[in-house]
């Protein structure tokens, strides 16, 4: 079976069909809306800190977008055990089973662009921490050279395994974060840094239990930015701050992470925090998105007193307070894996069924204490992450795709095959690369309906430049269709255009069937610097 299109893929991508009918294919194969249970982790603190114990399902109220949802699961987590709810009508936890450990999943994420010294002190107090972790709990480290991403252990409970992790992470080359006069050029070490953390996150999606991020980073805060104008004059090339880390709190939230950045150097800079020609911090007005916690900076002048604790640390504490993490500032860095774990060890867990429709949209999410039930304890603080994002099963399969490109593999089963045609001009600095994509008819589902054996697929196909510039991921629908059932290594061959830059590229095709499940997949590389030397086969 054959059907062919043509499709432009670019970094703003567009898919049009420009030959072959579409069948049309009947509502059997729409996307399924099944019910989803939302986790959220919720702590419970005095004016002092002290952690608040005990407290049952009917003591908290959970609105969604200002309106209030019921509680359907609970689960208090205390020292890492669960105990059960006395609330008859509300369940525990499916995960979570009464008075038995439960694991937390940390990732660990280095950027490399730091300073050596900085970022190998608070590894050698991560691995001093590792006894404070439980058998139950996981961990997985990568590190980030300002390129590549690369797995330094997957997710292990074994403390030997992650101390070696961390050795060989000493053992890499740190490198500096470029000069301001390459910040331009080199585009922007921290937006590519940023970039591959949110990478990284939906790649590993799938760990169990609670999730924790420690993000071992350097320069992420308002003291390189205010560093960046007092030099230019002018904004960095990313534009708006918010811009820059929406994608990774997104990204957390989607998938269940909370974000404890750790700031490597520990301190801000003296000089640049008394400058009198630092930018001063000033609050923005609150919005959707920044919960009136969002930052930017003002006009030139005084910044009224040191930064280190406030202005400088401002983009981390914006990136743990929108997760329900907490930042790992000053002299938090060189105990960052105890504090993180003990943040983690005593919580509420709370389950609601969403109200919407998988509608790929982002939801509010306020916990309070109850008046009623709590009357005399208004003094307790509440901690939790600010929003869901209701993901369909299509944006879930869209994020397995581009989280591919991070650890270059493929998602699903790698049984794609992809041959690519010779490259054409498509306009300036531009070429279009013919790609006919291979689809094993043995590893999807056709259905008999209307005398016809039927299925309507999903193609998708990212890419991602030598500078971690990620394309889109658009979704394409590929009807199948054919008379009889198909034989046994049969085919369906769907044609399309690659259009890119002359540059060299990483691609991950996925073919996602909504009757069985399956995503099929190839991945590889593809052009050069001059937009030939391409691959005749892609399967990696």
């Amino acid at each position: 079976m054959r059907l062919g299109f043509a499709a432009a893929v670019t970094f703003c991508v567009a898919a049009v069909p420009v030959r072959g009918q579409e069948s049309p294919v009947p509502d059997l194969f729409s996307e399924v809306i099944d019910v989803r249970v939302v986790n959220v982790e919720v702590v419970v603190t005095d004016r002092a800190g002290n952690r608040i114990r005990g407290l049952q399902a009917s003591d908290f109220e959970l609105l969604v977008d200002r309106e209030p949802v019921p509680i359907s699961y609970f689960t208090e987590v205390d020292e890492g055990v669960a105990r059960g709810s006395l609330d008859d009508e509300v369940a525990s936890m499916p995960s979570a089973v009464a008075d038995e450990p439960v694991g937390t999943s940390y990732l660990i994420f280095i950027d490399d662009l730091a300073v050596r010294q900085h970022r190998d002190r608070v590894l050698r107090g991560l691995e001093q921490d590792l006894v404070l972790l439980n058998p139950t709990d996981r961990v997985a480290v990568v590190s980030f050279d300002g390129r590549d991403v690369s797995r330094l252990t997957d997710w292990t409970n074994s403390r030997q395994e992650i101390s070696r992790a961390l050795v060989l992470a000493q053992q890499r080359k740190a490198r500096k974060r470029a000069g301001l006069r390459d910040w331009g050029t080199r585009q922007n070490q921290v937006r590519k840094a940023v970039m591959a953390a949110t990478g990284v996150i939906r790649a590993l999606a799938g760990a169990p239990g609670r999730k924790v991020a420690l993000l071992l980073t350097q320069g992420w805060g308002t003291t390189d930015y205010a560093l960046y104008i007092t030099k230019s004059g002018s904004g960095p090339p990313w534009g708006d701050t918010r811009n820059l880390y929406k994608p990774l709190i997104h990204a957390a939230n989607q998938v269940g992470f909370s974000l404890y950045p750790v700031d490597l150097p520990g301190f801000s800079d003296p000089k640049v925090c008394s400058s009198p020609s630092s930018p001063r911090v000033r609050r923005r007005s609150a919005d959707p998105f920044d919960d009136s916690r969002g930052w930017t900076l003002g006009a030139s002048g005084r910044s009224g007193g040191g930064c280190s604790g406030e202005d400088g640390h401002s983009h981390l504490r914006f990136l743990a307070s929108q997760t329900g993490g907490q930042p790992m500032l000053d002299s938090d860095r060189d105990q960052a894996l105890a504090e993180a774990s003990a943040d983690t060890r005593s919580y509420y867990w709370l389950g609601f069924e969403a109200p919407g429709g998988q509608d790929d949209e982002l939801h509010d999410i306020k916990v309070r204490l109850s008046d009623v039930r709590l009357p005399g304890r208004r003094g307790l603080r509440v901690r939790t992450r600010k929003h869901y994002l209701d993901m369909s099963r299509s944006t879930e399969v869209t994020m397995l795709v581009e989280g591919a490109l991070v650890f270059e593999e493929s998602p699903g089963k790698e049984v794609l095959d992809a041959r690519f045609g010779t490259p054409r001009k498509a306009g300036f600095r531009k070429i279009a690369v013919p790609v006919e994509v291979s689809i094993p008819l043995d590893d999807v589902q056709l259905m008999p309906m209307a005398g016809q054996w039927m299925n309507e697929l999903e193609f998708r196909v990212t890419l991602i430049d030598e500078e971690g510039r990620r394309s889109e991921t658009p979704v394409r629908k590929i009807p199948v269709t054919g008379p009889t059932p198909p034989q046994p290594d049969d085919f369906f061959v769907y044609e399309t255009d690659l259009v890119m830059r002359k540059r060299p590229h990483r691609y991950v095709a996925a073919v996602y069937d909504p009757v069985s499940g399956a995503i099929l997949s190839t991945s590889g590389d593809i052009g050069s610097a001059a937009g030939t030397d391409m691959p005749n086969g892609g399967t990696k």
